[in-house]
């Protein structure tokens, strides 16, 4: 659809006002209704707007000053709104449910499920659809990532190896069991750190940024945290794992290591037994 990026925010000039709405300019499109419930207070022909451009029921395009969950090209977990016999509808925030055909459905989707699907412009229909079959959208593209670089992760699916993720929106990547420190579930979104491009092109990521980087990071929580707090901490060497987890989220390997990295710059005193940290009184 050329002049508007269908599924995509566009900006646009508001170029009439009408009883139901404002008229938008869509270049080769033509005129794009902004119906009145999206037009914003004040709004006026000349001003330009930020808007979301879809398809409405009967098949034209139509704006809203609305964010949907998922745009064209991304992937997003998305809750099923009902189903019929062409397939399911997929709530994405807008007053039209995305459409995911059966052909795109893994197994048939149940209303009130929530599935990984990836939005895409279908070639035959130019709607813009859903595709519960991820693996065929993952980019086949090497990654040039260094070790270490931060990137966004959407939880895909656990396997018997950890949790299959993609990253940045793009690729596929796995996060080893042995390497989950927290609860995962399917949908949710975090930062996480390469630790590996396999030749394959799929990624290894960490949860946690590389060791050196962490041991600093975590230094800098606790002594924040012992400012904060009277200068101690009754947590040490002899605390349980789950224990220091759950108050700072680290693995007791980096709390030790953070500790020892406070301690060699005599920002610190260890309790006897290991049982507790104090501040160095200045």
């Amino acid at each position: 659809m050329k002049g508007i990026n269908l599924g995509k925010i566009n900006t646009m000039t508001v170029v009439k006002s009408v009883d139901f709405g404002m008229y938008l300019d869509g270049g080769d499109e033509g005129e794009i209704l902004l119906p009145t419930r999206y037009v914003p207070e004040g709004c006026k022909p000349g001003d330009v707007l930020d808007v979301f451009v879809y398809l409405d029921q009967d098949e034209r395009p139509i704006a809203t000053t609305l964010t949907p969950k998922a745009m064209v090209g991304e992937f997003a977990y998305l809750e099923v709104a009902w189903v019929n016999k062409f397939g399911a509808f997929l709530d994405w925030g807008l007053m039209k449910d995305l459409f995911c055909p059966f052909r795109e459905q893994k197994m048939r989707m149940i209303k009130g499920n929530s599935y990984i699907v990836h939005v895409h412009l279908d070639k035959e229909s130019y709607r813009i659809v859903a595709s519960a079959k991820v693996e065929h959208y993952l980019s086949d593209e090497m990654p040039s990532y260094h070790h270490g670089a931060q990137v966004d992760l959407l939880v895909w699916q656990k396997t018997d190896l950890g949790f299959k993720i993609i990253v940045d929106n793009k690729f596929g990547g796995l996060v080893y069991k042995d390497q989950v420190f927290q609860y995962l579930h399917t949908g949710d979104r975090l930062k996480g750190y390469v630790s590996n491009v396999r030749p394959d092109g799929k990624l290894d990521i960490s949860l946690q940024p590389s060791s050196k980087k962490r041991t600093k990071e975590f230094a800098d929580t606790l002594l924040e945290y012992l400012n904060e707090n009277n200068g101690y901490c009754n947590l040490g060497d002899k605390s349980d794992a789950e224990e220091i987890y759950e108050r700072f989220e680290v693995s007791k390997k980096t709390f030790k290591k953070g500790v020892g990295d406070l301690y060699k710059k005599h920002l610190i005193i260890l309790e006897e037994g290991g049982r507790g940290i104090k501040l160095v009184d200045e």
